[in-house]
């Protein structure tokens, strides 16, 4: 069993939603076949498959069902976090109910072979020019969110009497400047995590200044979808 991980999927499978993402570039062309074919050369039944957020361009949950009916297709357990397109997120409870191959996550965890996955969508963080009242609001909101999942996985730990390794997981990078330090690092810090994954970052400059590699003793990496060429890389 393997876990791998891909954001960004970006899909537009719905009648009624047209998204080319070639005009972004040619990392997106044909996107969705050359994921499949990556897909079923890598993934197998048993394997996880994280996905940090902006599956699907659908506003409502009827017009993102068909791309997370694709997803539901594919091999491997997917685990799903909210990113900032996922218009069509509503009710945890409901969305957990409708597959069995995919799992939602919010202020919760997933307990995947021997790692505990944790995480949310994540914000804008204080170190962008761009942030605002309105999106401090926001960020807030999210480190509870984060919060609420990391401790519910050491309460599990601490119920079961076991020890994971712990691995974050955002949709927004946790900085948007590389010398900066945000509440979601200290929170990653604060539990013991090593490892953290997002997306979110797109295009070669986007690339070129994403947090990469091991920042303040915790090890960042991206996995937007056109940043690994459409294929899901290999977590553990």
């Amino acid at each position: 069993m393997s876990i791998y991980a891909a954001a960004d999927l970006h899909l537009s499978l719905a009648p009624d939603v047209e998204k080319p993402m070639d005009i972004y570039g040619s990392r997106w062309f044909n996107h969705v076949e050359r994921l499949k074919e990556n897909w079923y050369a890598q993934i197998k039944r048993d394997d996880t498959v994280i996905i940090p957020g902006d599956i699907s361009w659908g506003l409502k949950l009827n017009e993102a069902k068909y791309d997370l009916d694709w997803v539901d297709s594919l091999p491997g357990h997917k685990v799903v976090f909210k990113g900032n397109h996922d218009l069509w997120w509503s009710g945890i409870n409901k969305l957990n109910r409708m597959y069995e191959s995919i799992t939602f996550v919010q202020n919760d965890f997933y307990l995947a072979e021997d790692i505990v996955v944790c995480g949310t969508r994540g914000w804008l963080t204080p170190d962008n020019e761009d942030f605002s009242e309105a999106d401090e609001k926001i960020y807030k909101r999210e480190l509870l969110r984060l919060e609420n999942s990391l401790a519910s996985a050491k309460d599990y730990m601490k119920k079961e009497k076991a020890e994971y390794e712990i691995l974050g997981i955002l949709h927004f990078p946790p900085v948007s400047k590389l010398n900066a330090f945000s509440g979601f690092q200290q929170l990653f810090e604060d539990y013991g995590v090593k490892k953290v994954l997002y997306g979110h970052i797109h295009g070669e400059e986007g690339f070129r200044c994403a947090i990469k590699g091991v920042h303040y003793g915790i090890e960042y990496q991206l996995v937007s979808l056109d940043y690994l060429n459409c294929r899901p890389v290999k977590i553990k």
